[in-house]
């Protein structure tokens, strides 16, 4: 009897694990449709053990490498999507910036945002792996640039990760409070005392406009955290690429030396 009920609870463990892993299914899709046309950077893969996921690294244009950037875009996207992140990983370069944007777990299309929670526990190894990437090219100095859902792992990862090698975060269109304490960024931000940029839109979504100023008193022991708004800007910074990239490179400029 204890070894079926052993086995039934092995087996429940692995379908929990499976249920709530990364669409490895939409990952491979979006890895089809993104590698063969990718313009600007080089595809690189990193191992996660049991699968690697996919990274676009480009280089500084410049001759100094100020520091690498490791782009996080949104839910259920990759490494090249067209808003935000595509404008980050390409133009950041020309300042002295190297970028390395990487794929980040997801769900099907259909998923409700809650339905994420799970995969927060996913965040570390890709993150690992992207600082070793960058360690690995001779990248000392590194910093996190994440949008929306990919903000609120950022800081998932590095309130938990207190010996990273993570020197900066800006958050682009962070969220604020979840029923789920992974998600919550006004519990995470408590836990952060890198310099962060909690950077978000005029118009953006109500959660992220609504939740600014409990953003900024969740904050209020880091020294080292602002926050800015970019007048007209919504969510995704739709015809506003020159006034996102110049926000997040110039504060770049300012609090990495």
């Amino acid at each position: 009897m204890k070894t079926i009920l052993l086995s039934l609870l092995l087996l429940t463990n692995q379908f929990i694990s499976y249920a709530y892993a990364s669409d490895l299914a939409k990952e491979k899709r979006w890895v089809e449709q993104v590698v063969d046309f990718i313009v600007d950077g080089e595809a690189e893969w990193l191992d996660l053990g049991k699968h690697k996921a996919l990274a676009i690294y480009m280089e500084s244009n410049t001759d100094e490498t100020k520091a690498g950037v490791i782009v996080v875009h949104g839910s259920g996207v990759h490494p090249n999507w067209q808003d935000i992140v595509q404008p980050l990983r390409t133009s950041l370069p020309d300042s002295g910036w190297a970028t390395l944007s990487i794929q980040m777990p997801v769900l099907d299309n259909d998923a409700d945002y809650k339905e994420y929670a799970p995969l927060f526990d996913e965040v570390k190894p890709r993150m690992d792996a992207a600082i070793k990437n960058l360690q690995d090219k001779g990248i000392k100095k590194i910093v996190i640039v994440a949008h929306s859902l990919g903000s609120a792992m950022s800081a998932y990862y590095l309130a938990n990760e207190k010996n990273t090698s993570i020197k900066a975060l800006v958050a682009i269109g962070m969220p604020g409070a979840r029923e789920d304490k992974r998600m919550n960024t006004l519990l995470t931000l408590q836990n952060i005392s890198i310099p962060v940029l909690d950077l978000y839109g005029e118009k953006d979504l109500e959660s992220v406009v609504d939740s600014a100023k409990q953003r900024r008193e969740a904050s209020s022991k880091n020294k080292n955290y602002s926050q800015k708004v970019v007048a007209g800007a919504d969510h995704f910074f739709v015809n506003k690429n020159e006034e996102l990239v110049s926000s997040v490179n110039d504060w770049l400029k300012n609090n990495i030396k």
